[in-house]
């Protein structure tokens, strides 16, 4: 039986292995390597530090991601097909690795990012906000 995500290790093992699959990825891997350009020694701690303050109630984060996804979107649209396979291997990724109240939470969470994330950005593509 897996375990439950506990630690700041655990979430770095779910975001390192997330982006493995997510920047090679057919529907989105451009969107990191070639839209955001992502450098990801740099960009994993602060990823780790989002999920550390969701899951465990850490405070180390300092950013806005969503002003981060409206940059990208402007670049280059951020689309529902977008955020489905983001979701997808984000979710494929924890339950490769944990099963619990955590791992859940995690999943939740990302569904509740992402549904406000697309609904802001395509609020601000029609011109709403």
């Amino acid at each position: 039986m897996k375990r439950d995500i506990e630690s700041v290790d655990d979430i770095t093992q779910i975001v390192s292995d997330f982006y493995t699959e997510a920047m090679k990825d057919e529907t989105i891997g451009y969107i990191f390597t070639d839209v955001a350009k992502i450098d990801l020694p740099h960009h994993i701690p602060k990823i780790v530090n989002f999920w550390e303050g969701v899951l465990l109630n850490g405070n180390n984060y300092r950013g806005n991601p969503m002003l981060r996804h409206i940059e990208l979107s402007e670049k280059s649209a951020l689309l529902s097909e977008h955020f489905e396979r983001w979701l997808v291997l984000w979710k494929t990724t924890i339950d490769s690795l944990f099963s619990g109240e955590k791992a859940e939470l995690a999943k939740y969470r990302a569904d509740l990012i992402a549904q406000t994330m697309l609904y802001k950005l395509n609020a601000i593509r029609e011109g709403k906000v």
